[in-house]
């Protein structure tokens, strides 16, 4: 079968077994995030779903468990706009499973009125990256454990947005931007699995990034008309200026998530961003390698690591 922008999940994961492995998903409770949990656990894998609160991940794991009869299912709470939060279910996660083979950085938040995380950081480049970035580096250590495994990264075509803004990631000296600050807080994710991979491939850790594309899920619940339509103009001004692509279903949104994670074929483009379950292409700014190094050096002061 040949992968493309319709293809789903399913197709994605037909004939792969997954029994034995382990898998963490980040932003399981709505949207392509349960639906990639969905998938993984009906190939077999165990799979540790994150949620906010524990109402809204008990409530997700009762959604997969009546999809998918007999799937292993665990549950963690995950505050990614809190280091403190990202700190303590990394240390419950690690005890509970210390191998793991695939995490699926997959939460986030989308163009949101200005506003800091827990720890005084921009909201989107907060939770987006730093809680993400933070989060891996602390499960790393599994990731080895369960070597071969894979690191993804859920970005955005709306990278295209913007360049990481160096002198200022956190908007404290400049007027805010919620379009600017989503496209900064997506070429972040970008660049992050293209360090991961060059620092963890040779350990048998590949990392990848991915656009899903367009799907009208909960992450735009803080859009406007008037945002969309602003949205639109952008990005006919965009690299590539093709506008705003088609919407997805949210099984064929999911699907690039859980070819990431699992084609055997992506062994040999450890780093690459992907989009439409294919090889794809990021923006000049968010495949250089001195700013993949330079955002490490940066994420790590930040997040105190």
């Amino acid at each position: 079968m040949t992968l493309g922008a319709d293809s789903t999940t399913d197709d994605v994961l037909t004939g792969v077994d997954l029994t034995g492995r382990t898998a963490v998903v980040t932003g399981a409770t709505t949207g392509i995030g349960i639906e990639t949990a969905r998938a993984l656990a009906a190939a077999g894998a165990t799979v540790v779903l994150t949620a906010r609160d524990a109402v809204k991940g008990e409530a997700a794991r009762h959604t997969i468990a009546g999809a998918v009869p007999g799937a292993d299912l665990d549950v963690g709470v995950l505050e990614l706009g809190s280091l403190a939060s990202v700190r303590e279910f990394a240390a419950w996660c690690t005890e509970r499973h210390p191998a793991i083979q695939l995490l699926i950085n997959n939460a986030g938040v989308m163009m949101t009125p200005f506003g800091r995380t827990a720890d005084g950081f921009e909201t989107q480049f907060g939770t987006n990256h730093l809680g993400h970035f933070l989060l891996t580096n602390l499960l790393v250590p599994s990731l080895l454990a369960g070597s071969p495994s894979r690191i993804v990264n859920l970005s955005s075509g709306g990278h295209l947005g913007s360049d990481i803004v160096w002198d200022d990631v956190n908007y404290e000296h400049r007027p805010y931007d919620k379009f600017g600050a989503y496209g900064q807080s997506k070429t972040a994710n970008i660049l992050f699995a293209a360090e991961l991979d060059r620092r963890l491939s040779a350990s048998g850790v590949h990392a990848f990034s991915v656009h899903p594309g367009m799907i009208p899920t909960e992450l735009g619940r803080h859009m406007t008309t008037d945002d969309f339509a602003a949205l639109k103009e952008r990005a006919k001004r965009s690299p590539g200026g093709g506008g705003l692509p088609a919407y997805k279903t949210i099984p064929a949104g999911a699907a690039t998530s859980v070819w990431a994670a699992t084609a055997a074929e992506l062994d040999a483009h450890g780093g690459a961003y992907l989009a439409d379950c294919q090889l794809a292409t990021s923006a000049a700014w968010a495949s250089d390698p001195d700013s993949a190094a330079r955002l490490w050096t940066l994420s790590e002061a930040l997040v105190g690591l």
